[in-house]
Protein backbone atom coordinates (compact mmCIF):
# COMPACT_ATOMS: atom_id res chain seq x y z
CA UNK A 1 0.00 0.00 0.00
CA UNK A 2 1.30 3.17 -0.94
CA UNK A 3 2.77 5.39 2.25
CA UNK A 4 0.58 8.79 3.15
CA UNK A 5 3.28 10.46 2.37
CA UNK A 6 4.18 9.07 -1.01
CA UNK A 7 0.29 9.59 -2.18
CA UNK A 8 0.53 13.90 -0.95
CA UNK A 9 4.09 14.09 -2.68
CA UNK A 10 2.21 12.52 -5.65
CA UNK A 11 -0.67 15.35 -5.54
CA UNK A 12 1.69 17.83 -5.11
CA UNK A 13 3.36 17.19 -8.14
CA UNK A 14 0.57 17.32 -10.02
CA UNK A 15 -0.93 20.75 -8.79
CA UNK A 16 -1.65 22.65 -5.97
CA UNK A 17 -3.58 20.73 -3.36
CA UNK A 18 -6.67 22.55 -1.29
CA UNK A 19 -5.90 21.30 1.96
CA UNK A 20 -8.99 21.85 4.60
CA UNK A 21 -8.70 21.54 7.83
CA UNK A 22 -10.44 18.80 10.11
CA UNK A 23 -10.63 19.22 13.59
CA UNK A 24 -12.44 15.74 14.18
CA UNK A 25 -13.25 12.72 12.55
CA UNK A 26 -16.44 13.40 11.62
CA UNK A 27 -14.85 16.34 9.70
CA UNK A 28 -12.68 14.71 8.05
CA UNK A 29 -15.14 12.08 6.50
CA UNK A 30 -16.96 15.22 5.26
CA UNK A 31 -13.67 16.29 4.12
CA UNK A 32 -13.14 13.55 1.99
CA UNK A 33 -17.19 13.12 0.85
CA UNK A 34 -16.84 16.81 -0.73
CA UNK A 35 -13.98 15.96 -3.02
CA UNK A 36 -10.73 17.03 -1.49
CA UNK A 37 -7.49 14.98 -1.37
CA UNK A 38 -6.04 15.69 1.52
CA UNK A 39 -6.76 17.10 4.93
CA UNK A 40 -5.02 19.07 7.63
CA UNK A 41 -5.05 19.38 11.42
CA UNK A 42 -3.92 22.61 13.09
CA UNK A 43 -2.42 22.92 16.43
CA UNK A 44 -4.54 25.87 17.09
CA UNK A 45 -8.13 24.15 16.19
CA UNK A 46 -7.70 20.79 18.15
CA UNK A 47 -6.39 23.17 21.37
CA UNK A 48 -9.53 25.15 20.80
CA UNK A 49 -12.18 22.13 20.53
CA UNK A 50 -10.76 20.75 24.03
CA UNK A 51 -11.18 24.42 25.44
CA UNK A 52 -7.35 26.21 25.04
CA UNK A 53 -6.04 28.72 23.38
CA UNK A 54 -3.24 28.43 20.54
CA UNK A 55 -0.55 28.64 23.10
CA UNK A 56 1.27 25.27 22.78
CA UNK A 57 -0.67 23.60 25.90
CA UNK A 58 -1.50 20.46 23.76
CA UNK A 59 1.25 17.19 24.01
CA UNK A 60 2.15 15.58 21.46
CA UNK A 61 -0.12 12.31 22.58
CA UNK A 62 -3.43 14.17 22.26
CA UNK A 63 -2.37 15.78 19.03
CA UNK A 64 -1.66 11.90 17.85
CA UNK A 65 -4.90 10.73 18.41
CA UNK A 66 -6.47 13.40 16.49
CA UNK A 67 -4.30 12.29 13.80
CA UNK A 68 -4.89 8.83 14.19
CA UNK A 69 -9.06 9.38 13.95
CA UNK A 70 -8.53 11.81 11.28
CA UNK A 71 -6.23 9.82 8.86
CA UNK A 72 -8.62 6.35 9.95
CA UNK A 73 -11.52 7.71 9.11
CA UNK A 74 -10.71 9.95 6.18
CA UNK A 75 -8.00 7.47 4.49
CA UNK A 76 -6.64 10.93 3.25
CA UNK A 77 -3.13 12.01 3.68
CA UNK A 78 -3.08 13.83 6.52
CA UNK A 79 -0.74 17.27 7.14
CA UNK A 80 -0.10 17.84 10.58
CA UNK A 81 0.78 20.97 12.96
CA UNK A 82 3.41 19.54 15.33
CA UNK A 83 3.89 23.66 17.08
CA UNK A 84 7.74 23.86 18.02
CA UNK A 85 8.28 20.30 18.23
CA UNK A 86 6.98 19.84 21.93
CA UNK A 87 10.32 20.94 23.16
CA UNK A 88 13.92 20.44 21.86
CA UNK A 89 16.05 18.21 19.53
CA UNK A 90 14.96 15.00 21.53
CA UNK A 91 11.52 16.44 21.92
CA UNK A 92 11.03 16.90 18.03
CA UNK A 93 12.43 13.93 16.99
CA UNK A 94 9.96 11.85 18.98
CA UNK A 95 7.09 13.84 17.34
CA UNK A 96 7.85 12.64 14.06
CA UNK A 97 8.13 9.44 15.10
CA UNK A 98 4.93 8.92 16.48
CA UNK A 99 3.37 11.49 14.18
CA UNK A 100 4.07 9.35 11.41
CA UNK A 101 3.10 5.98 13.15
CA UNK A 102 -0.54 7.63 14.09
CA UNK A 103 -0.56 7.72 10.14
CA UNK A 104 0.39 11.90 9.25
CA UNK A 105 1.08 12.15 5.84
CA UNK A 106 3.32 15.52 7.01
CA UNK A 107 4.10 17.40 9.53
CA UNK A 108 5.28 21.15 10.00
CA UNK A 109 7.22 22.43 12.63
CA UNK A 110 8.14 26.44 13.90
CA UNK A 111 10.95 28.44 14.13
CA UNK A 112 9.19 30.25 17.46
CA UNK A 113 10.04 30.40 21.29
CA UNK A 114 8.23 28.02 23.52
CA UNK A 115 5.55 28.76 24.97
CA UNK A 116 4.25 29.69 20.94
CA UNK A 117 1.74 32.19 19.75
CA UNK A 118 -0.47 31.99 17.08
CA UNK A 119 1.41 32.82 13.73
CA UNK A 120 -0.86 35.89 12.92
CA UNK A 121 -0.82 37.49 16.16
CA UNK A 122 1.96 39.98 17.21
CA UNK A 123 4.41 39.68 19.97
CA UNK A 124 6.38 36.12 18.92
CA UNK A 125 9.97 35.67 19.55
CA UNK A 126 12.13 33.50 17.02
CA UNK A 127 14.63 30.76 18.08
CA UNK A 128 17.97 31.05 16.43
CA UNK A 129 18.22 29.76 12.86
CA UNK A 130 21.19 27.65 13.15
CA UNK A 131 19.69 25.89 16.15
CA UNK A 132 16.18 25.49 14.26
CA UNK A 133 18.27 24.21 11.51
CA UNK A 134 19.91 21.38 13.61
CA UNK A 135 16.36 20.74 14.88
CA UNK A 136 15.16 19.70 11.26
CA UNK A 137 17.99 18.21 10.11
CA UNK A 138 17.49 15.73 13.67
CA UNK A 139 14.26 15.57 12.93
CA UNK A 140 14.54 14.86 8.85
CA UNK A 141 17.12 11.66 9.76
CA UNK A 142 14.41 10.08 12.51
CA UNK A 143 11.71 9.58 10.00
CA UNK A 144 11.19 5.78 9.05
CA UNK A 145 9.71 6.50 5.66
CA UNK A 146 11.86 9.05 3.56
CA UNK A 147 8.52 10.16 1.96
CA UNK A 148 7.41 11.12 5.08
CA UNK A 149 7.13 15.40 4.87
CA UNK A 150 8.91 17.55 7.22
CA UNK A 151 7.68 21.11 6.47
CA UNK A 152 9.41 24.09 8.15
CA UNK A 153 7.74 27.32 9.22
CA UNK A 154 9.06 30.36 9.70
CA UNK A 155 7.40 33.31 11.65
CA UNK A 156 9.73 35.81 11.10
CA UNK A 157 8.13 37.86 8.26
CA UNK A 158 6.57 40.10 11.41
CA UNK A 159 9.41 39.41 14.17
CA UNK A 160 12.98 40.01 11.86
CA UNK A 161 11.58 41.04 8.23
CA UNK A 162 10.89 39.47 5.21
CA UNK A 163 14.54 39.50 4.30
CA UNK A 164 15.66 37.18 7.59
CA UNK A 165 12.24 35.28 6.58
CA UNK A 166 14.04 34.17 3.17
CA UNK A 167 17.38 33.78 4.54
CA UNK A 168 15.89 30.98 7.06
CA UNK A 169 13.60 29.36 4.75
CA UNK A 170 16.75 28.62 2.27
CA UNK A 171 18.91 27.52 5.54
CA UNK A 172 16.05 25.54 6.53
CA UNK A 173 16.14 23.72 2.70
CA UNK A 174 19.69 22.76 3.10
CA UNK A 175 18.68 21.54 6.79
CA UNK A 176 16.64 18.80 4.82
CA UNK A 177 13.26 20.65 5.41
CA UNK A 178 10.97 19.26 2.57
CA UNK A 179 8.82 22.52 1.95
CA UNK A 180 8.65 26.38 3.57
CA UNK A 181 5.78 27.33 5.17
CA UNK A 182 5.66 31.14 5.59
CA UNK A 183 3.54 32.61 8.11
CA UNK A 184 2.03 35.32 8.18
CA UNK A 185 2.84 36.97 4.44
CA UNK A 186 0.23 40.07 4.05
CA UNK A 187 -0.37 40.11 0.32
CA UNK A 188 0.13 38.68 -3.34
CA UNK A 189 3.23 40.80 -3.32
CA UNK A 190 4.64 39.62 -0.46
CA UNK A 191 3.41 35.50 -1.62
CA UNK A 192 5.61 36.23 -5.04
CA UNK A 193 8.67 37.63 -3.14
CA UNK A 194 9.03 34.48 -0.85
CA UNK A 195 8.55 32.28 -3.56
CA UNK A 196 11.40 34.04 -5.65
CA UNK A 197 13.48 34.35 -3.10
CA UNK A 198 13.10 30.62 -2.18
CA UNK A 199 12.22 28.81 -4.83
CA UNK A 200 11.14 25.05 -4.00
CA UNK A 201 7.99 23.39 -2.43
CA UNK A 202 6.07 25.81 -0.50
CA UNK A 203 2.69 25.97 1.83
CA UNK A 204 0.32 28.93 2.34
CA UNK A 205 -2.23 29.61 5.10
CA UNK A 206 -5.42 30.93 3.97
CA UNK A 207 -6.64 31.18 7.57
CA UNK A 208 -9.47 33.91 8.03
CA UNK A 209 -9.40 37.39 9.89
CA UNK A 210 -5.84 37.36 9.96
CA UNK A 211 -2.69 39.20 8.51
CA UNK A 212 -3.66 37.28 4.96
CA UNK A 213 -5.93 38.22 2.37
CA UNK A 214 -8.63 35.61 1.46
CA UNK A 215 -6.56 34.31 -1.98
CA UNK A 216 -8.17 31.79 -4.04
CA UNK A 217 -6.16 28.63 -4.04
CA UNK A 218 -5.79 29.05 -8.01
CA UNK A 219 -3.91 31.97 -7.17
CA UNK A 220 -1.92 30.59 -4.78
CA UNK A 221 -0.98 28.09 -7.15
CA UNK A 222 0.23 30.51 -9.81
CA UNK A 223 1.93 32.80 -7.30
CA UNK A 224 4.36 28.78 -6.38
CA UNK A 225 2.45 27.48 -3.83
CA UNK A 226 1.90 23.77 -4.37
CA UNK A 227 0.15 23.36 -0.72
CA UNK A 228 -2.93 25.95 1.11
CA UNK A 229 -4.21 25.09 4.19
CA UNK A 230 -7.70 26.32 5.41
CA UNK A 231 -6.71 25.96 8.77
CA UNK A 232 -9.39 26.69 10.98
CA UNK A 233 -12.40 27.70 8.13
CA UNK A 234 -14.48 24.72 9.05
CA UNK A 235 -14.48 25.16 13.09
CA UNK A 236 -15.16 28.54 12.88
CA UNK A 237 -18.16 27.88 10.40
CA UNK A 238 -19.48 25.64 12.60
CA UNK A 239 -19.11 27.12 15.90
CA UNK A 240 -20.75 30.28 14.24
CA UNK A 241 -23.58 27.83 13.87
CA UNK A 242 -23.40 26.96 17.28
CA UNK A 243 -23.58 29.98 19.38
CA UNK A 244 -26.54 31.06 16.78
CA UNK A 245 -28.22 27.90 17.43
CA UNK A 246 -27.78 28.36 20.76
CA UNK A 247 -29.13 32.17 21.20
CA UNK A 248 -32.33 30.93 18.74
CA UNK A 249 -32.78 28.13 21.57
CA UNK A 250 -32.68 30.26 24.25
CA UNK A 251 -34.89 33.07 22.91
CA UNK A 252 -37.57 30.70 21.52
CA UNK A 253 -37.31 27.47 23.71
CA UNK A 254 -37.22 25.91 20.16
CA UNK A 255 -34.67 24.61 17.81
CA UNK A 256 -37.74 25.18 15.30
CA UNK A 257 -35.57 28.42 13.67
CA UNK A 258 -32.28 25.99 13.34
CA UNK A 259 -33.85 23.26 11.30
CA UNK A 260 -33.07 24.20 8.38
CA UNK A 261 -29.32 24.66 8.66
CA UNK A 262 -29.30 21.57 10.66
CA UNK A 263 -27.50 18.25 8.91
CA UNK A 264 -30.08 15.18 9.71
CA UNK A 265 -30.13 11.70 10.38
CA UNK A 266 -30.15 10.55 6.75
CA UNK A 267 -27.35 12.73 5.90
CA UNK A 268 -24.91 11.88 9.31
CA UNK A 269 -25.52 8.40 8.26
CA UNK A 270 -24.53 8.44 4.37
CA UNK A 271 -21.30 10.68 6.11
CA UNK A 272 -20.50 7.44 8.23
CA UNK A 273 -21.44 4.67 5.96
CA UNK A 274 -23.62 3.30 8.29
CA UNK A 275 -27.05 1.60 7.49
CA UNK A 276 -29.26 1.02 11.11
CA UNK A 277 -29.99 -2.73 11.00
CA UNK A 278 -27.14 -3.44 9.14
CA UNK A 279 -23.21 -4.62 10.59
CA UNK A 280 -21.21 -1.97 10.25
CA UNK A 281 -18.06 -2.43 8.64
CA UNK A 282 -15.01 0.21 8.30
CA UNK A 283 -14.86 0.86 4.63
CA UNK A 284 -12.49 -1.39 2.30
CA UNK A 285 -10.98 1.89 0.54
CA UNK A 286 -9.05 3.53 3.47
CA UNK A 287 -5.33 4.55 2.90
CA UNK A 288 -5.84 3.42 -0.71
CA UNK A 289 -5.24 5.06 -4.23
Amino acid sequence: MTSPGARLRALVAREVVSIPGSFNALVARAVRAAGFEATYISGGATANVAGFPDVGLLTMTEVCRTIREVADASGLPVVADADTGYGEVECAVRTVVEYERAGAAALHVEDQVFPKRCGHLDGKELVPTEDFAEKLSEMVAARQCDDFMIIARTDARHVTGMEDAIARANRYREAGADAIFPEGLQSEEEFTAFAEGSPGLLLANMTEFGKTPIIPVSRFGELGYRMVIHPLSMMRLAMGEVVRGLESLRRTGSVEESLPRMQDRKGLYELLGYRPGCEWRFPADRGSD
